[in-house]
């Protein structure tokens, strides 16, 4: 006899799209600042302050299977912000990453000082490992991405994923994590996927485990170019199989891991693929 298992991930997608489809406001008739490439301004349809809870301790884990996700990109992404602290878009192209070429700022070859270069600025990972280490139970490790002194010094994209908790449990190590605007369908699990990379990462560095992993999105949305294919991510049955994300053992040393380090089994996503514009 065969289960028919659908995943914690592809059940809270598919009610969240139904969600944002059914209840969501629509920015239709105000004026919004992305825009898509041919000039046209992007509205989107969303829902506010959702929250996902996985314990990534008991197996669950934040991927869906309802389309083919670009985990290894995304964890590239993180490990550009977090490992190399670099806002170079040549340093994440050489990773083969490309799609923040879009948001370079005034020809520097730079997304300004955003994300990877508030990172160096502020020594930020330096700090949150020495702390978990040094000082496990104090209620004070946390990455700020928001930093207005850095907005005031460049222009750029201000962060979407700003903010990070990181929490000692006994043997296990909890995040939350912070984002003001989440693009629901194009990285909704990126994003997740991203952050419980980093939490593994960081876990392994200081000697804990993965923990509990919460993501808190202020701004959920799709846009409004988007509609269609959200209905027919909501159509699509998603696969049985339960994906897990692996830190490969061996290395304990934050700044050595590499995309190579990490492997997902069990993920058999179903296809085709479906295309997002991006609204930038």
């Amino acid at each position: 006899m065969t289960t028919n298992f659908i995943s914690k991930a592809d059940n809270l997608f598919k009610e969240t799209l139904n969600d944002i489809l059914a209840n969501g406001v629509s920015t239709e008739g105000h004026k919004v600042r992305p825009k898509y490439k041919d000039g046209t301004p992007a509205h989107t349809i969303y829902i506010n302050q959702v929250v996902e809870k996985y314990d990534i301790s008991k197996g669950d884990f934040p991927i869906t299977t309802l389309r083919p996700v670009a985990w290894k990109s995304g964890i590239k992404e993180i490990l550009w912000i977090y490992q190399k602290a670099s806002n170079e878009l040549s340093v994440l192209e050489e990773m083969g990453i490309n799609w923040w070429r879009d948001w370079e700022v005034n020809d520097t070859g730079t997304i300004g000082q955003r994300y990877g270069a508030t990172v160096k600025k502020y020594d930020l990972m330096t700090r949150l490992l020495d702390g978990l280490k040094n000082e496990p139970y104090t209620r004070r490790h946390i990455i700020d991405l928001y930093q207005y002194a850095d907005f005031e010094e460049t222009p750029g994209l201000n962060p979407c994923a700003f903010l990070t908790v990181w929490s000692v449990r006994d043997e296990y190590l909890d995040v939350t994590l912070h984002q003001r605007s989440s693009d629901y369908c194009t990285a909704g699990h990126i994003n997740k996927i991203q952050y419980v990379a980093l939490m593994m990462m960081v876990a392994r560095h200081v000697g804990l485990k993965p923990g509990v992993f919460m993501h808190v999105v202020d701004n959920l949305h799709i846009y409004d170019r988007h509609v269609e294919q959200a209905k027919e991510l909501i159509e699509r049955t998603p696969s049985n199989k339960h994906p897990q994300l692996i830190l490969k053992e061996g290395k304990t040393n934050f700044y050595d891991f590499t995309i190579n380090d990490f492997e997902i089994v069990d993920y058999e996503p179903v296809k085709p693929q479906l295309k997002f514009e991006l609204g930038i």
